[in-house]
């Protein structure tokens, strides 16, 4: 069971598409709801909601709970819906995220829960090889991961330039790619849909999908790890830009930065607080005796000063580029993915600190957050991939059209 692209529109399906979105997204917000609680929140007549959640339930994405509802007052008890996510029939969404020293493989069902997920590391696999491999440990992941529940497809995330509408890399620095058609690379080995998108888009969309309401009013992610880039999203679209260029900010000037980078500048972001920019810096420091970021956070959880300094100095130097991005979009939520701060609130503190300390427009240190997700952030946002066009336009989808 897998997911199908887009195609034409029949006259009339606009409004029925658009209700049945509306319908669906009011599940996910407050699911368990009966049929009555949907029209008090989506706004929708009774008859409108009545007709599309037939429909939903007949894609197997929405289903009627068998235990009804007591009436408030006079009348019959009603059976609430909820998204289907049982473990028999529920659908579930595979998602991959490709870094570069290993991909995240996930699990996901429709309400972004992780179910199972596995680390598949990339040593002795060329950048030319990569896609097959991950293609195939992801089959075998998915076919032992699923069981019998009807899979949706796969959402694939990485970082860099990306074209989602045909899923094409054209540019990782990291991985030396240009114009690769990953997406459909994928595929081929898996045998189901892909979608492709840029990382931090898809943890952004993440957010409006899954995480904190305000999300869905404005928000900026800044991505921090071997590629450093960032998403916008206003009133709950990501923005692209022509060519799905936006949100290359590798060469955003870091304040007191004086790091070399690449391009001929010193102080870029990624130059500065990358995570192989951060490796290098703790081996020359003698603090780790490989360039890991995790290996310097568990050096800093054990009690290695020198470990927990360099991160709060990484830590910083990205809170300094949040109060640039604060300063130029203002937006109500700026998450921010960042391992240190996942795993720890005090790297998160000293990130807020930084940018409430610099920003011209923000005093409020809460609007600064990491993850909804947590350290499941790569899973989750990869299999949003899949989800997110899903929850745009159900019937559309299922209907293959």
């Amino acid at each position: 069971m897998t997911l199908a692209p887009a195609g034409p529109r029949m006259t009339g399906d606009g409004r029925r598409d658009a209700n049945a979105a509306l319908v669906l997204r009011t599940v996910l917000d407050h699911g368990p709801v009966t049929r009555g609680g949907v029209v008090r929140h989506s706004g929708l007549s009774a008859a409108a909601v009545s007709r599309q959640s037939a429909a939903l339930i007949g894609t197997g994405l929405v289903r009627e709970l068998p235990e009804p509802m007591a009436a408030g007052g006079v009348g019959r008890p009603s059976f609430p819906l909820d998204l289907h996510t049982g473990a028999v029939g529920g659908p579930v969404a595979g998602g991959v995220h490709i870094g570069v020293p290993a991909s995240t493989f996930g699990l996901l069902d429709l309400r972004g829960r992780v179910l199972a997920r596995r680390l598949f590391r990339h040593d002795g696999i060329g950048p030319g090889e990569l896609p097959g491999a991950v293609g195939r440990a992801l089959a075998r992941f998915l076919a032992g991961a699923t069981g019998t529940r009807p899979l949706l497809g796969v959402g694939a995330a990485v970082g860099g330039w990306v074209r989602p509408e045909d899923g094409v890399v054209v540019r990782h620095d990291a991985l030396g790619w240009r114009n690769r058609p990953l997406g459909a690379e994928l595929s081929r080995h898996l045998g189901v849909a892909v979608r492709l998108d840029n990382h931090a888009r898809t943890v952004a969309q993440s957010e409006i999908l899954f995480g904190a309401p305000s999300a869905r009013r404005s928000l900026v992610h800044l991505f921090v790890g071997n590629v450093v880039d960032a998403a916008v999203g206003i009133a709950g679209v990501i923005h692209q830009g022509p060519g799905a260029a936006a949100g290359d900010v590798a060469h955003l000037p870091v304040p007191d930065s004086t790091a070399p980078c690449p391009c001929g500048r010193t102080g870029c972001l990624e130059a500065t607080a990358s995570d192989m920019a951060l490796g290098r810096v703790a081996v020359r420091r003698g603090i780790v005796p490989e360039p890991s970021t995790a290996l310097l956070v568990d050096a800093a959880a054990a009690g290695d000063r020198r470990a927990d300094r360099l991160l709060r100095e990484r830590a910083r130097a990205v809170g300094r580029a949040a109060a640039l991005l604060l300063d130029v979009l203002n937006p109500e939520l700026v998450v921010v993915t960042e391992q240190s701060s996942v795993l720890n609130a005090d790297y998160l503190e000293e990130i807020r600190g930084a940018a409430v300390d610099l920003s011209h427009v923000c005093d409020d240190p809460e609007r600064i957050v990491g993850p909804h997700a947590g350290p499941a952030v790569l899973p989750v946002a990869a299999g949003t991939a899949l989800l997110n066009p899903l929850f745009k336009d159900p019937l559309g989808t299922r209907e293959g059209r």
